[in-house]
């Protein structure tokens, strides 16, 4: 028998190890339920569809009602930031009558108001307060009511559907597959927009938004939820069901006994992110208008695609980069994922080129694909049983101020350094992003300078 070089061995035996840790997370997910499927898929659409009307939003509140950058900047932030404070108050939503009607409430609300944004040039008028703008923002309120209540419930769904082997990919996966769904729309929007304009895309997504709401009702069944419940361990009984015996004064009390307003360090931990969060907003805010004023060619002609390529990235990279850090500490993880992140945008600074913008949004992808989910997950794990739902609407709060603060501002740095009209060898967009890079390294930083103190409420 030939005797095979010890090295040979080792490095079949690494390969074979480094497979598994890739391979088996997958495995494990994919035995899980009609429920969570149904979940996965929901959220894909709602990722399509929210983000395929958020990188138009500013540009239809040019366009069709008449605002500047400024305004229509605001407009955007009071829906972005509007969703994450509605969490805050409606995320218990899931807590009180549950996953499948929590996502079907949700649904509805949001198809509501997305119609209302749709139709709103019909009512005529330009500028703030006119009878568009107004019909406009009745329909951002009914997308914020049912976006408060849909985020929390769906990741509660992933919670409730998921066990110890299966819940750090499983969040992982409904991560990656919502940006999946915000990738689309660089794909679906273009041809829509340059046959039918803006208004004939939103037609689109509120046809989705019906199938969203149909895939809800057929899918996660309550058949399909109790079979989710089973594939749970035992000690691992869903919260769902635990407390669905409490009455509704008992949970009131419950809840604001336990409200984590008291916990420094957790308070600490989700404001410090702001600075890093900051990127993620300037995505719909900044991104797209940066890649139609500031490039010429295709770039300019197709922004929606390349303001959409972070989505794409994050799908196929959450999953794998999931699977080779699930075991590792979740801070250390926050820590290496806010630095990756923020660092890349010091290379937009260098001025608008295809190239920087690609390996921008590759590396800054790679860091939101190591902290995003794990911070996500590390929330609904540490939330007290029956507060899943709250605890993903307080974790969210800052996502909030970061949605409102940026909005604040980043349209005035688009009329400063990316006006419109302006040739794009004229604009200043290298000062625009230097700035934005040392708002964003402010994460890790503080990150790194509480490690010592944070450390004590990492246990994971």
């Amino acid at each position: 028998m030939e005797n095979v070089p010890e090295n040979d061995v080792v490095k079949k035996s690494l390969l074979k190890e480094t497979w598994y840790e890739i391979s088996q997370p997958f495995k494990d997910l994919f035995k899980t339920s009609r429920a969570l499927a149904g979940v996965n898929i929901s959220y894909a659409i709602e990722g399509l569809i929210y983000f395929g009307m958020l990188s138009l939003l500013a540009l239809y509140f040019n366009d069709y009602v008449g605002l500047n950058d400024d305004q229509a900047a605001k407009m955007v932030g009071i829906l972005t930031g509007g969703i994450t404070l509605a969490m805050l108050f409606l995320g218990a939503t899931v807590d009180f009558i549950g996953v499948r009607k929590s996502l079907m409430l949700a649904i509805f609300f949001m198809l509501i108001g997305r119609i209302f944004i749709t139709v709103s040039p019909v009512f005529g008028g330009q500028g703030m307060w006119s009878p568009s703008h107004s019909y406009a923002m009745f329909g951002i309120l009914w997308i914020i009511i049912g976006n408060g209540i849909y985020q929390p419930a769906a990741y509660a769904a992933v919670k409730f559907f998921t066990n110890k082997k299966t819940s750090a990919m499983g969040f992982a996966m409904l991560y990656g597959l919502m940006n999946l769904g915000a990738f689309l729309p660089g794909l679906i929007s273009p041809p829509v927009r340059r046959a039918f304009g803006m208004t004939g895309v939103f037609w689109v997504y509120i046809a989705l938004t019906i199938v969203g709401l149909l895939v809800v009702a057929f899918m996660i069944t309550k058949k399909a939820a109790k079979e989710a419940h089973i594939y749970r361990e035992e000690e691992e009984e869903s919260t769902e069901e635990k407390v669905e015996g409490k009455n509704w004064s008992e949970k009131a009390i419950a809840y604001i006994k336990r409200f984590p307003i008291t916990d420094l360090r957790f308070i600490y931990f989700i404001f410090i992110l702001i600075p890093v969060q900051t990127l993620f907003a300037h995505q719909w805010l900044t991104m797209p208008i940066y890649c139609k004023r500031a490039f010429s060619g295709v770039v300019s002609d197709n922004f929606e695609f390349f303001s959409n390529i972070n989505p794409i990235l994050i799908f196929v990279l959450t999953p794998v980069v999931t699977a080779f850090t699930s075991k590792k500490n979740t801070y250390t993880m926050m820590i290496a994922g806010t630095f990756v992140m923020a660092l890349p945008t010091f290379i937009l600074a260098l001025g608008p080129n295809i190239y920087t913008l690609i390996v921008y949004l590759i590396f800054m992808t790679i860091g939101e694909a190591m902290w995003q989910p794990r911070f996500l997950q590390w929330i609904a794990e540490i939330a007290p049983k029956g507060m899943t739902g709250i605890y993903m609407g307080i974790g969210q709060f800052p996502w909030f101020l970061t949605k409102i603060i940026t909005s604040l501002y980043s349209g005035i740095f688009l009329m400063k350094y990316c006006p419109e009209g302006v040739l794009p060898s004229q604009t200043n967009t290298e000062m625009m992003w230097l700035i934005y890079g040392f708002i964003a390294i402010i994460s890790p930083i503080g990150l790194i300078i509480s490690k010592k103190w944070m450390m004590k409420r990492f246990q994971n």
